[in-house]
């Protein structure tokens, strides 16, 4: 049984942060992450499993970001680079404390951005830029 909540709230949007680079990111507009594992029954004699094979786990994620925050990053680099050729760099996901909730952070490891590119149209009221990473591996639950 799960705690009564206090206030009636726990983690939503309005919680997250998201620090890149060491600075929290305000310019976030989705975040995508998840761990994949490969579990495979293995059968021998009959019709039945007989036992379960483990393989590689895969990772994937996103971020979208505005594209402000894109142009703060690009700023920092050397001319004539594009994020691409950032070298890998940690995202956490900290989900700040809501009614019983308490602090809580996922890190998205070892990213590399894998596109670049803007799409927008008229009468776009922001510029979003969704942004496919490779992660190396996610901590979840990182206290």
């Amino acid at each position: 049984m799960s705690a009564p909540l206090v206030n009636g709230t726990r983690h939503s949007w309005a919680s997250i942060e998201l620090v890149l680079f060491g600075i929290t990111i305000t310019g976030v507009t989705a975040v995508s992450y998840k761990k994949k594992s490969t579990i495979t029954n293995e059968y021998g004699a009959g019709g039945e499993p007989v036992h379960r094979g483990v393989g590689n786990n895969e990772y994937e994620a996103s971020i979208t970001l505005m594209k402000y925050e894109v142009d703060r990053i690009m700023a920092a680099l050397p001319a004539g680079k594009s994020l691409g050729d950032i070298a890998p760099f940690n995202i956490a996901v900290v989900y700040k404390p809501q009614g019983n909730d308490i602090l809580k952070t996922d890190v998205i490891q070892q990213c590399q951005f894998l596109e670049q590119g803007i799409d927008t149209k008229q009468n776009d009221t922001k510029i979003e830029v969704p942004l496919p990473l490779l992660p190396g591996g996610i901590l979840f639950n990182k206290v």
